[in-house]
């Protein structure tokens, strides 16, 4: 069994000084290749850097909305040209805090990435939480079904997942699936087909059950392809093999 955690952030202080430990104990699990995850300037190049030096990872550079403010266009131009970046995120619209940046703000930094990303044919991964009513119209106006969209950590209903599968979305579940309070999950689980899904931790957030509590690393991300597994009735070997697939196929990984 190989498994791609298609969204992590070893490049978070958590882990910082025990990355090999960290990747050894993943591949403890099965679990192969990471997508190492950007969000500002400093995480982009760490992001950067840990891909360079660690075979197994590959890095996606972007700003997150809560660093919208800081967005530097030429920065991100300049770093996806790196043959280790594979895509642009994790960008987006968060809705859930307190509204700095602005909603318009976010929105405008979403759209100058999404640019850039169809400029360059790059996939994007999206950061999406209490947006969906503005972030389906922005993505549908900006059509990258050609270089590729994953909606990261996916926890809308099965009517949300269905209109983002009709825009040729991926989308990736976290420990979230795993979780007994998440039925909606659970019914968007069930209806995603396999050859459109992805599995990811976002560790060191999101930890799975059975260690939901704890902080989350890249080799349990197992876990979510167990719990994934559990809900469509299938093998576990059967999740991984299709979404490791699926991950090197979005990010253009041969």
């Amino acid at each position: 069994m190989k498994i791609f955690d298609s969204h992590t952030h070893l490049n978070d202080e958590a882990f910082k000084g025990q990355t090999k430990e960290y990747i050894a104990r993943a591949q403890e699990l099965d679990v192969d290749e990471m997508a190492i995850i950007g969000s500002n300037e400093e995480f982009n190049i760490e992001a950067i850097r840990l891909a360079q030096n660690y075979q197994p990872l590959h890095a996606v550079v972007g700003w997150h909305p809560e660093f919208a403010k800081e967005y530097n266009e030429e920065q991100l131009v300049n770093q996806i040209k790196l043959p280790e970046v594979v895509a642009i995120g994790e960008i987006g619209l968060d809705y859930h805090w307190d509204g700095n940046p602005s909603k318009k703000e976010q929105q405008a930094t979403l759209i100058q990435q999404l640019d850039v990303a169809k400029q360059y044919n790059m996939p994007v991964s999206i950061h999406c939480r209490d947006a969906f009513d503005d972030m389906y119209p922005i993505l549908k106006d900006h059509d990258l079904s050609k270089s590729g969209i994953i909606m990261h950590s996916f926890n809308g209903d099965v009517d949300w997942l269905n209109k983002f599968l009709d825009l040729g979305l991926w989308v990736s579940y976290s420990g979230v699936v795993s979780f007994k309070n998440a039925p909606e999950v659970h019914e968007s689980a069930k209806a995603t087909p396999l050859d459109r899904m992805l599995v990811e931790t976002d560790a060191p957030y999101l930890t799975p059950e059975p260690y939901r509590g704890h902080k989350n690393e890249p080799g349990y991300t197992r876990y979510v392809v167990d719990a994934i597994a559990k809900l469509k009735d299938v093998t576990p070997d059967e999740v991984a093999e299709h979404t490791f697939n699926n991950a090197k196929k979005v990010y253009n990984l041969k």
